[in-house]
């Protein structure tokens, strides 16, 4: 019996040192519970504002022209068809209520069906004559994010207050705000690529809690395997690889992000073997992690992809759903289903769209602009004159610009080298992980400078941008080994700098929601010609 019982001792102090080499310390539970308050009253304050009179403008606002009525037509078709010809002003007979804006055809539509799916989704639950229904799934998303962002915050660094201040300066953000307000597609590529970082974060938990467990069991060196204990099914990973087709069913650009944080995934668990002692830690790793990562995630992407064209696949007139009964193949060709043979043709049709976009727009932007707002995306602008909608001036403005706050996009340029240092010579992972959603979101799109592009898209990569500053502001909070006087002077700079990016966001809610203001109000407010 003596084996036994010195034995399991050995084994527990083995998984209690792994486990606080692999995640740190545990966190103080007092800090955990307001780690869920603090975030949850941001998200109330930023989700009533979001919802607060969500249908003003009552009219299609920019690209919620195609967007809006696009999801409608899948809620009644399950495609997109297109408006029937020679019809004057549909927008106006759709924003009354008139539906019957459609002819037979299907239309080609360039971006997959999952962000059409919620936005249609919110117009069959209000009604299509309410424009509230128009943006409600915008709306839902964009204030859960903001408690996401919160418990994403919490997962890096177990401090309640940057768990607060991340899920406060989301909800203070404009550029955010605007798109939680909009039925447009990319603020629900934002929401499924932050649910698939919460998951990869989960997943980095629940896997080192394995390997710390499996390792100290010493089931790796009795079975003599030097790569080290394989780890199972990686639930949290799967769902991750749902939430990324998702995000890739809404835009392609979601493809970026699922490449990104599968390499992101693999380094995290690159440096768990290596820390738990593994022997062939990077062998290990590419075949204990790489390839179940690869398989758990890119196939669930792609099934999940797929099914997101449901309402395609059973329609009988979707764009292009029979065109391969007209282009019949022989060969090794023949065995893939036709409907998928019309689908991949469908597909490049719109990838020849995307890559072949050319055309002057007043609001295009390059995106070197995009992180210091250099020409943020106007999405509604009328000049109301005295007597018109409450106008009590000579002349008013009613405005909505993707505008983002500053204390975050030049807050977050300012610390992007910080962070970047804090990853390559700090060796700080959380570093890394702010600043992976950045480079997918963002870095890919210098590959199409000479395609006609909109810092609007830049609403994907927000939360990340958030996450730098909060990064830079762990840096001023010090660690747990800094004074108590340091940690009172660095929460002071950290709470006055949310306080002034959200009386920031006050001061510019006019011209994020479409109110009547003097013009020399709104020329307070827009700074630079190149913001108007």
């Amino acid at each position: 019996m003596t084996p036994v019982t010195t034995t399991a001792p050995r084994a527990a102090d083995l998984r209690e040192r792994l486990l606080l080499r692999l995640l740190g310390a545990r966190p103080d539970p007092r800090q955990a519970r307001w780690a869920w308050w603090g975030p949850l009253l941001a998200m109330v304050i930023g989700g009533a504002l979001r919802f607060y009179r969500l249908g003003h403008p009552h009219q299609l606002v920019f690209d919620e022209t195609y967007y809006v009525k696009q999801g409608w037509s899948m809620m009644e078709y399950g495609y997109e068809r297109e408006v029937r010809p020679g019809l004057d002003e549909p927008d106006e007979l759709f924003t009354a209520g008139d539906v019957d804006i459609w002819g037979p055809d299907a239309d080609l539509v360039v971006h997959p069906p999952v962000g059409k799916w919620m936005i249609g989704l919110g117009e069959w639950l209000t009604g299509i004559d309410s424009s509230v229904g128009w943006r409600l799934g915008a709306a839902v998303v964009g204030t859960l994010s903001i408690l996401l962002l919160g418990r994403i915050a919490w997962h890096l660094w177990h401090n309640a207050t940057l768990a607060t201040v991340a899920a406060t300066l989301l909800a203070a953000d404009g550029h955010h705000f605007v798109h939680s307000r909009t039925g447009l597609l990319d603020i629900f590529v934002t929401w499924w690529v932050l649910v698939a970082f919460w998951c990869l974060l989960r997943d980095r938990e629940d896997g080192r809690r394995r390997l710390a467990r499996r390792v100290s069991a010493g089931r790796s060196r009795v079975a003599g395997m030097p790569w080290g204990p394989g780890l199972g099914v990686r639930w949290w990973r799967l769902a991750a690889g749902v939430s990324l087709g998702l995000a890739s069913g809404t835009k392609w650009s979601g493809l970026f992000f699922l490449a990104a944080f599968g390499l992101m995934t693999v380094l995290w668990d690159l440096g768990a073997r290596r820390a738990s002692g593994v022997r062939r830690w990077i062998s290990g790793t590419l075949a204990r992690d790489a390839i179940p990562a690869f398989l758990s995630m890119v196939p669930v992407a792609l099934l999940t992809y797929l099914a997101s064209w449901t309402g395609w696949f059973v329609s009988d007139n979707g764009y292009k759903r029979d065109w391969a009964d007209d282009h019949p193949v022989t060969g090794i060709a023949s065995l893939v289903p036709d409907a998928l043979r019309s689908l991949w043709s469908y597909h490049q049709e719109v990838l020849a769209f995307h890559t072949g976009l050319h055309n002057e727009h007043a609001w295009s932007s390059n995106p070197w602009s995009w992180i210091v707002q250099g020409r943020p995306t106007l999405f509604f602008s009328e000049w109301p004159k005295r007597g018109q909608d409450g106008c009590e001036a000579a002349e008013c403005v009613k405005y909505i610009a993707s505008l983002g706050n500053i204390f975050v996009w030049w807050g977050a340029t300012a610390g992007l080298l910080v962070v970047v240092f804090l990853w390559l010579f700090g060796r700080d992972w959380r570093a890394g992980a702010a600043l992976v959603g950045i480079a997918a979101g963002w870095l890919p799109w210098f590959l199409y400078q000479e395609r006609t592009i909109y810092s609007f898209y830049a609403v994907a990569f927000v939360p990340w941008l958030v996450l730098v500053v909060v990064a830079c502001m762990a840096l001023v909070l010090g660690g747990p080994t800094a004074s108590a006087s340091r940690h009172r002077w660095g929460a002071v700079v950290v709470v006055g700098y949310t306080v002034a990016a959200v009386a920031l966001f006050f001061w510019y809610y006019p011209v994020y929601t479409a109110e009547v203001i003097p013009r020399q109000e709104w020329l307070w407010r827009l700074w630079f010609d190149f913001w108007t």
